[in-house]
């Protein structure tokens, strides 16, 4: 028997441990496992392309497919089946190289890379349900760089199975196939689990909040954890000499001029560059703010200007992320404690962005579990708009005292749809205070311009 092509980028066997093989902003690398003996294959050029043909290395599995061509638009469809059929454990659709089927041989059949990429692209992003996002690489032929083939990346998804047409698709040993109803029950039982992992990490920050019996103040919590992360994924970030500096520097990661610009009128104080010392935590290091001390001890400043208002970033050996802000409200004008839901917006989407800077550190690319939370909420109404609207904004009052979602996300997401990842995660606590339109920007992501 012949060896598997198994895609090992975008950690599709879900054991996000090859940091030297992962594609990392700026680095397209790819690697493909092929057998215990020839256990690394990084394909460069067309000849690479070629080397594995004339070997007979390559097959049609649950891990990779080909295709010659995409032709027509109503190809769309078909294509939208292959890619949901990967997105449950992950694979590698490579366009461009032919299947002579009686045969069992293949051959390159380079194609027009013009709007290929995008046209994949959007394809991801529009006809499954939900839609997901992948990553594509182009390797142009040697004679014309307008011609040549295209990976196309499919990384396990949190959210499978995905739906086309009313009917979810997965994989066998060579093709596609619909899911039986038993399948779709167990994959969606599985991405429950993972959620309520995620919410019981979120329950421990409330149980642990360091302010519980200070102020009233609304508190903010973020949890963000590895599905697949080695145990000292980011032990250089959080040890060693320097570490202090390192973590600041970390954070100034997610204040990029990009999402600086995104966020403008979003954000509110504290922010994270107001974390500015430096503690080591069980497991990890944080950067606080100055009243938050050793052991995370509330130590404010006598007489300091808003003592209360404590922002702290934590970060764990194995690559979690905690984020605590004990200022999600604060008593404006009336005296009425107000919740800031633009803080839930530009807190979740920075931490978004640490969470992608968590993952291009360890070289780790597989997927995660986030949950945002927030308690001390009932009652209370939105700031967001009041200060545009001569204090007549939003009369909408929360009518619970504590908040929690979670959900799962992607390397191929958090790169490509923070904007959508935000949304998962406060979207229903911005409608239930009548203020998501307001942050239409921060919760929206670039569309492609291909026709899907």
């Amino acid at each position: 028997m012949r060896p598997l092509v198994q895609m090992v980028i975008l950690s599709v066997n879900a054991s996000g441990t090859e940091a030297s093989a992962a594609r990392v902003v700026g680095m397209p690398v790819t690697s493909i496992y092929l057998s215990s003996d020839t256990p690394r294959w990084t394909p460069k050029s067309e000849a690479d392309l070629q080397s594995v043909i004339d070997g007979g290395l390559i097959d049609e599995s649950s891990r990779l497919d080909v295709k010659k061509e995409l032709v027509t638009k109503g190809d769309n469809k078909e294509l939208a089946k292959d890619l949901s059929s990967f997105a449950i454990d992950g694979g590698t659709l490579i366009i461009g190289i032919g299947e002579d089927k009686p045969n069992r041989t293949f051959n390159l059949t380079p194609q027009p890379l013009d709007g290929l990429a995008e046209k994949v692209d959007s394809v991801a992003r529009s006809i499954p349900d939900p839609p997901f996002n992948v990553v594509t690489e182009v390797i142009a032929t040697d004679a014309d760089r307008t011609q040549g083939y295209l990976l196309v990346h499919v990384p396990a998804s949190p959210q499978a199975p995905h739906m086309v047409d009313g009917r979810y698709y997965g994989r066998n040993d060579k093709t596609k196939h619909v899911l039986t109803d038993a399948e779709v029950a167990r994959l969606h039982e599985q991405r429950r689990s993972a959620e309520q992992d995620a919410l019981a990490l979120l329950q421990r920050e409330f149980d642990q909040d360091p302010l519980r019996e200070v102020g009233e103040q609304s508190h903010l919590f973020l949890v963000a954890h590895p599905l697949a992360g080695r145990r000292d994924m980011l032990l250089k970030l959080t040890s060693g000499h320097g570490w202090n500096v390192k973590l600041a520097e970390f954070i100034q990661r997610a204040h990029t001029p990009a999402l600086n610009a995104i966020l403008t009128g979003v954000d509110a104080s504290p922010d994270l560059l107001d974390a500015g010392n430096g503690y080591r935590r069980n497991g990890g290091a944080a950067r606080a703010s100055t009243n938050l001390g050793e052991a995370r001890a509330y130590a404010p400043v006598e007489g300091s200007y808003r003592a209360e208002d404590v922002i702290e970033l934590q970060v764990f050996e194995n690559g979690g992320l905690r984020l605590f802000s004990s200022r999600f409200s604060d008593a404006i004008d009336s005296g009425d404690q107000m919740i800031f839901d633009a803080s839930a917006v530009s807190l979740t989407r920075r931490c978004l962005a640490l969470v992608l800077a968590a993952a291009e550190e360890a070289g780790y690319v597989g997927n995660w579990a986030l949950a945002v939370g927030a308690i001390r909420l009932r009652g209370r109404r939105p700031y967001s708009g009041q200060q545009n609207w001569g204090g007549f904004g939003s009369t909408t009052r929360y009518d619970q005292d504590t908040y929690r979602e979670a959900t799962g996300t992607t390397w191929a997401e958090l790169n490509d749809a923070p904007g959508a990842v935000t949304r998962r995660l406060v979207g229903p606590l911005l409608r239930a205070l009548a203020s998501e339109e307001r942050f239409a920007d921060a919760l929206a992501d670039p569309e492609l311009s291909a026709d899907a």
